[in-house]
């Protein structure tokens, strides 16, 4: 994912709805802009912090399928029996 895509999905995730748009083509935290005044802007740490939470959680479950396709292999699926189960 793209940071870009990690912004508009840590955005969308703070409220409900199309709250948020940006100035220009440039998607960034400096030229984002609030829609809804019944909304405040994030701060810029917030809006770090939820994708830093969302990267992390994107890991966890990479780390968590990898782990589980492990322990498949080792009891014994073959690799294509591992990838018609789960496919990875």
């Amino acid at each position: 994912m793209t940071d870009k895509e990690y912004l508009n999905l840590a955005l969308a995730s703070m409220h409900n709805g199309q709250w948020f748009s940006f100035s220009g083509e440039e998607q960034s935290y400096s030229t984002l802009i609030v829609n809804d005044s019944s909304i405040t802007k994030p701060t810029e740490a917030e809006v770090d912090a939820k994708i830093e939470e969302l990267k992390q959680a994107d890991a966890d479950k990479e780390t968590k399928k990898a782990s589980g396709k492990q322990k498949l292999l080792d009891l014994g699926l073959t690799e294509e029996e591992v990838k018609a189960l789960i496919g990875v």
